[in-house]
């Protein structure tokens, strides 16, 4: 199992967020980057394959506050040696897809080919519709929403990924589809160096391909991945494009059919893999000297950014199972390995029994940095890495 570390990331304790406007102070945002480094390096040290950083703009309250992934990549690569970085993921549907091309392709030369991909569709309006408002009126398409705007997000998220396969793949590409046309119509480009040294001009000086530059360094591009499927739909089209789906929590049943859901896909488009090839785990993880040390973190940090943060948008609804009203408890979460949450011992029975129920090649231990305290964090990247990732074999 690879094991990348995955940051929202927020800035500040639980204490200075329930103050309010955590996020306008920068000596919190520097203290976060301070933290982060310490992090990556002792991770990187320890051999973690990855970090991945999510996209959101504009969160004034503190947490989330990770508006350009790549540069938080860069940052990391540059003070790192071998750990990869990543992204889930940029937020497709409000991006340039031509310029998300071209900023992932020199964080993979700037970074040695350490580079991954991630790309999601976009889920928070506040943010999404302010930055997509160029798309032709694209919005975020909440967990669960199945409806026009869903299908337009959907749409214009399927049309930016295939001009970004393109950008990376194609020495000169056209494209025309529902958002874009590339290049425009008509756009004159009469320079004699390009005729001598380029391409992708007529003999009327028109243009009708473009190059984007620089290619990715790792061939064809860096491995892609999108958080957080949870959709049929989504997962097939992970397993047609080759791309790495990333669950979220959810009760073992579907967790089960979504992975067998992957592999039929795969196996439709000439793929055989084998049960939980080409998916990943996100699992909160907090590993300490006790179990009641561990739960005491994970419940004053994690947790309360979950219920605070993440509820409202509907992701809890993944964890209630059919027949039941109530989401699971904390205690059925931590017993079939929901949580990555305890002693060592305990973590390392929690990882077994997820690796026995769904077995798959990634697991994304999620980090909460500020709302668990900086050194607590590096003595669980350590224990994770030493005493349960070593132990369990994975």
């Amino acid at each position: 199992m690879q094991t990348s570390i995955f940051y929202l990331p927020s800035i500040g304790s639980r204490a200075e967020i329930e103050r309010g406007m955590a996020g306008l102070r920068g000596d919190l945002y520097q203290r976060m980057l301070d933290e982060l480094r310490e992090q990556a390096q002792l991770a990187d040290e320890l051999g973690y394959d990855s970090i991945s950083f999510t996209e959101h703009h504009f969160h004034v309250e503190g947490f989330e506050i990770s508006n350009n992934p790549v540069l938080l990549d860069l940052f990391i690569a540059l003070q790192t040696r071998r750990i990869r970085v990543g992204q889930l993921g940029i937020v497709l549907p409000a991006q340039n897809p031509l310029r998300v091309a071209e900023d992932i392709a020199m964080l993979d030369h700037m970074s040695g080919g350490r580079a991954n991909a991630g790309f999601a569709r976009g889920y928070q309006r506040r943010w999404v519709d302010t930055m997509a408002q160029q798309m032709h009126g694209i919005h975020g398409a909440t967990p669960n929403q199945h409806d026009a705007i869903d299908q337009a997000n959907r749409q214009a998220f399927e049309e930016h990924f295939r001009i970004i396969k393109s950008a990376w793949t194609e020495d000169l590409m056209e494209f025309r589809g529902t958002y874009w046309k590339i290049p425009p119509e008509g756009t004159p480009w009469t320079l004699d160096a390009t005729r001598q040294w380029g391409a992708g001009i007529d003999d009327s000086g028109t243009v009708r391909a473009i190059g984007v530059v620089p290619k990715p360094l790792q061939k064809p591009h860096p491995p892609i991945f999108q958080p957080f499927a949870s959709s049929e739909n989504t997962i097939r089209w992970c397993a047609r494009e080759e791309v790495t789906a990333i669950l979220p929590p959810m009760y073992l049943a579907m967790q089960n059919r979504l992975c067998e859901v992957y592999r039929e896909e795969a196996a439709a488009a000439g793929r055989a893999l084998a049960p939980g090839a080409g998916l990943g785990l996100v699992r909160d993880v907090v590993v300490a000297d006790t179990d009641a040390e561990a739960i005491e973190m994970w419940s004053h940090g994690a947790a309360f950014c979950g219920a605070a943060w993440f509820a409202p948008f509907g992701f809890s609804s993944a964890l209630v199972e059919p027949g039941r009203v109530e989401v699971l408890s904390q205690q059925e979460m931590l017993e079939n390995g929901m949580l990555l949450v305890g002693s060592p011992d305990t973590v390392c029975r929690q990882l077994e029994r997820l690796q026995m129920d769904t077995p798959v090649p990634w697991l994304f231990a999620w980090t909460y940095n500020g709302l668990v305290p900086h050194r607590a964090i590096m003595r669980s990247l350590e224990l994770f890495q030493t005493k349960v990732l070593a132990r369990v074999g994975v």
